[in-house]
């Protein structure tokens, strides 16, 4: 039933005030018979009354009965006929009065006898609501006080039987209040209300109409609160009922996922107690067991899966104000705890696993250990860069203790007076003692493709470089079937690669960086070590622009920036020598191989060390069937200075490289080196150049210089090129950077200092010397190199330890 049912027209009671007279009153309250009986006996109209005219309608004389009127509750044809007499018009004649009077009686009996069925319906109406409403509401009560569900199956089983039964009450009284209902609607439809309720003052009279028209406002509340309680509480059974269903389902489901999961982890368990300590696997197992760990992690995916629904469906049941029983709870808790134990044996297998194939394994850095001996000790950084420990001496260092001792056999070297030469030399014995001089640069491509090194700016770390350089040891090994000790020649690659390219160790070096380091000093023609350098700086195209050729001499000058050479190559800034490049190639902005080629041919100041290079290592084995002029010397081995002034004047390198010559002879000549054995032919060239210049002044040969190289003075222009910055040096490393200040500074006192040897080389030999694949003419250096030559050789000698 609505909650607020309509309301139907007002009940007038005109039925029966038409037949009773206007001063009657109808009496509804319940229990007052006598009084309505009174009431109407008493206020019953007097016979006497005189005519009158009520409401227009005529009335006997002397009586108040109102002119009957034609209604669908006609009595009878009594009551017809007399309507009809009075429709007429026609009075009654006195002796009719009595047959009023009876017509009067006989109305006002049935008006009683309604009144009564009234009173009793309504009664027994109000009866049957407030027993309803009771009953609602002490079964309203009884569901409030049921215990919450519970957190077991076995609990929730038994509320779900109880609360079954109780819905059967309920839904056994579900007719009665029905029909209780349905009646309370239809004595509304009968007896509707519409004037709101009214609050009457102490002693007024309420009329008959008033009382019921309260009674039905009565009935009406009482529905109203009945049909709310019944909807309640049948809506909070189902509720109940559906939340039980509900929370047995996931019970249910809790209980077999946890019987699941325990017998998983019981197995999983048993597979990690079988597992052997990683102290007594093979090195070479390692990895095998590295991947049955990480499979047998990924078959737990489906335990992990499980934990995590019945995870959820516990805290869904929390959340729906359903707690887990202690034992349910607890057996949760202990399969959580069973779990993250297993999950942190399986990481911690993994991670000592890793560390032991990352410290012992083939890719580890633990065979390197037996790269240095007693007292030394080879240790790992954080950022895995090598370190080594001398506990006799209780200091630690980065360099190798063979590359310490190279070094300082480099100082050796310092008393070479010429640049170029003072750095081939110095990186010629790198070369040997790294064994790269064995390396061919295709074996060098094939190990960068088996690394995928192919992007130049692509960082490297430690471990990759250790990788690269095993890898490439390994294959020179099988190649050349030469005995290599692989953990030293790595070490010491590696120590050099670092101090070139990472002093402040980082851990971290550019692809291009590495292999910059490793071509330069592999053996292979020096063309080709242009084209393949120029290829990991060129595009799909084959062109390379400004930027990316900076970068290319940016690695290429740290070689001899590391040697404290570099402030006679130009500097650290390749800007000139990028310009000075693209000129063979105007107006274009990206060159080709052939460009890069044909600057590279006139051998620039910046890059002239590495066709030095090359001009050393084919001078080592070389003889030449001459004298030295100076020490005397026969055969002079390695290179070989003829003077293209005097006749029979011919210098070994170490007299001519370290400026020791003859009182008198003072070189201001055109002077020809020969690293292969000299031919007929051109023996017959030199003496016919000789010849010619015998007849020419040394004022000559100051106006016409010829250089073997092409000059880039740059060691006093700002560095504005995009270029990529070296690594931070640490504190004690900072001397090459002092040098290249100092020569800077020489540089600008050149018109003010220069000064001329006096018993040695002139001025004009300078530190370049020709770098032709065929002997060339000597010639003078730029003023700046020369400065550096003569001002910073005692300070190279007496600061360097290794140049």
């Amino acid at each position: 039933m609505p909650p607020h049912p309509p309301r139907p027209p007002h009940l007038h009671l005109s039925l029966f005030v038409s037949r009773t007279g206007p001063t009657l009153y109808l009496h509804s309250v319940p229990g007052r018979q006598s009084d309505r009986r009174n009431n109407v006996n008493t206020h019953l109209p007097s016979v006497t009354a005189p005519w009158s005219q009520a409401a227009g309608r005529p009335s006997w004389p002397g009586c108040h009965c109102v002119p009957c009127q034609s209604t669908g509750d006609s009595e009878g044809p009594e009551e017809g006929t007399e309507c009809r007499r009075l429709r007429g018009g026609v009075p009654h004649p006195p002796g009719d009065m009595n047959l009023c009077w009876n017509e009067i009686k006989r109305k006002s009996h049935n008006i009683r006898v309604r009144l009564e069925a009234f009173s009793d319906n309504s009664g027994k109406l109000q009866l049957s609501l407030q027993e309803i409403i009771e009953w609602l509401t002490a079964k309203d009560e009884e569901l409030s006080e049921q215990l919450p569900i519970g957190g077991d199956v076995g609990a929730v089983q038994h509320q779900r039987e109880f609360h079954q039964a109780f819905m059967e009450d309920v839904k056994s009284r579900g007719p009665f209040i029905y029909s209780v209902l349905e009646s309370a609607q239809a004595f509304l439809a009968q007896h509707p209300f519409q004037e709101p309720e009214e609050t009457l003052t102490d002693g007024k009279e309420v009329s008959p109409r008033r009382r019921i028209l309260n009674v039905s406002r009565s009935v009406w509340k009482q529905a109203n609160v009945a049909s709310d309680l019944w909807e309640k509480l049948t809506a909070r059974c189902v509720d109940r009922h559906r939340h039980m269903e509900r929370t047995l389902e996931r019970l249910l489901q809790i209980q077999a996922a946890m019987e699941e999961l325990a017998v998983a982890l019981e197995q999983a368990e048993g597979v990690r107690d079988a597992w052997e300590p990683v102290g007594d696997l093979f090195i070479d197992s390692l990895q095998d067991h590295i991947d049955a760990t990480k499979l047998f992690k990924e078959e737990l995916t489906q335990v992990k899966e499980g934990m995590k629904h019945i995870n959820d469906l516990a805290h869904q049941l929390a959340i729906s104000d359903v707690h887990l029983s202690m034992e349910n709870a607890r057996a949760l808790e202990h399969l959580n705890s069973r779990w993250k134990v297993l999950q942190g044996s399986i990481e911690e297998r993994l991670k000592q696993l890793q560390d032991a194939h990352r410290d012992f394994g083939p890719g580890s850095q633990h065979f390197l250990s037996s790269s240095v001996q007693i007292p030394w000790e080879r240790a790992i950084s954080p950022n895995k860069v090598p370190y080594y420990i001398n506990h006799q001496a209780q200091t630690t260092c980065w360099d190798h203790p063979k590359m310490t001792e190279l070094y300082q056999a480099l100082a050796d070297l310092n008393n070479i007076k010429f640049s170029a030469y003072r750095t081939a030399m110095k990186l010629r014995r790198v070369q040997k003692a790294l064994r790269l001089d064995l390396v061919a640069l295709s074996s060098l491509g094939d190990v960068f493709r088996e690394q995928e090194l192919q992007q130049g700016e692509h960082v490297m770390d430690v471990v990759e470089v250790i990788h690269g350089l095993t890898a490439l040891y390994e294959r020179l090994e099988e190649e050349r079937s030469v005995l290599v000790n692989i953990p030293l020649c790595v070490d010491m690659c590696l120590n050099w690669l670092l101090n070139v390219y990472d002093s402040a160790r980082n851990g971290k070096m550019r692809v291009l960086s590495f292999k910059m380091g490793l071509v330069s000093l592999c053996n292979a023609d020096v063309q080709e070590k242009y084209k393949y350098l120029f290829r990991q700086v060129s595009g799909s195209g084959g062109l390379t622009d400004q930027r990316h050729l900076s970068l290319l001499l940016h690695e290429a000058i740290q070689i001899p920036r590391q040697l404290g050479e570099v402030a006679a190559f130009g500097g650290s800034n390749v800007e000139p020598s990028v310009r000075s490049c693209f000129r063979m190639a105007p107006g274009k902005p990206a060159i080709e191989v052939s460009h890069f080629l044909e600057w590279m041919s006139l051998e620039p100041q910046s890059m002239v060390w590495l066709p030095v290079l090359h001009r050393v290592a084919a001078a080592e084995s070389t003889k030449h069937q001459a004298k030295c002029y100076v020490c005397k010397q026969c055969p002079i081995k390695g290179f070989r200075y003829r003077s293209l002034k005097q006749f029979n004047v011919d210098i070994c390198q170490t007299c001519f490289l370290t400026g020791h010559s003859t009182k008198g002879k003072k070189l201001h000549y055109p002077i020809m080196e020969y690293y292969t054995p000299t031919t007929s032919g051109e023996k017959m060239r030199d003496f016919a150049k000789t010849l010619k210049n015998k007849f020419r002044s040394k004022q000559y040969f100051t106006k016409h210089p010829q250089r073997g190289y092409l000059p880039v003075q740059s060691v006093l222009e700002a560095e504005s090129l995009e270029t990529p910055c070296s690594s931070p040096k640490l504190p004690h490393a900072d001397t090459h950077s002092r040098i290249e200040h100092y020569a800077s500074r020489l540089a600008e006192m050149e018109s003010q200092n220069c000064s001329f040897f006096t018993d040695s080389l002139s001025p004009d030999e300078s530190l370049w010397f020709p770098a032709q694949t065929r002997p060339t003419c000597l010639s003078s250096p730029p003023r700046v190199s020369l400065l550096t030559s003569v001002f910073l050789e005692p300070l190279l000698t007496s600061a360097l330890p290794c140049a």
